[in-house]
């Protein structure tokens, strides 16, 4: 299982934002220091305000912020925000029958177990922890 680039930069603007707390991060600032098109980051942004886990500031000075306290933000809520299919094979898609083995196959359930085991990892682990070296990190990013 691989994330999508969303979920990727979706994690990498929260992690500045974490970051920057209480300051504002713009969509220039997150551009830059994380190199992902502007583009990119405008759809991120947007997409994590309507969760609530970013917050907008509008206006000449606006910019962003954490929408709520990264000790509230767990990595699953993130992921399951941005990723829009979690079917690890085709038989996780209900309206598809193509696969002869289904009636007796204990890998779909397998499969299931693991990616339930997957997201509870990320359900435990929140952004706060990410971002708990906090001068490192700011260091990498140079900030």
């Amino acid at each position: 299982m691989q994330l999508s680039k969303l979920s990727d930069y979706a994690l990498r603007t929260l992690v500045l934002a974490a970051l920057r707390d209480p300051e504002l991060v713009t969509v220039g600032e997150i551009a830059r220091v994380h190199r992902i098109p502007p583009g990119h980051v405008r759809k991120i942004t947007h997409l994590l305000a309507r969760a609530g886990l970013l917050a907008s500031v509008r206006g000449r000075t606006g910019g962003y912020r954490l929408g709520m306290p990264a000790e509230a933000i767990s990595l699953g809520r993130v992921v399951r925000a941005t990723e829009s299919d979690f079917r690890l094979v085709e038989c996780f898609d209900p309206s598809s029958a193509l696969c002869r083995l289904e009636p007796g196959c204990v890998l779909r359930a397998v499969l299931a177990e693991a990616l339930e085991a997957f997201l509870a990892v990320l359900d435990r682990t929140t952004l706060a922890e990410i971002v708990a070296e906090r001068e490192r990190l700011r260091a990498l990013l140079a900030l």
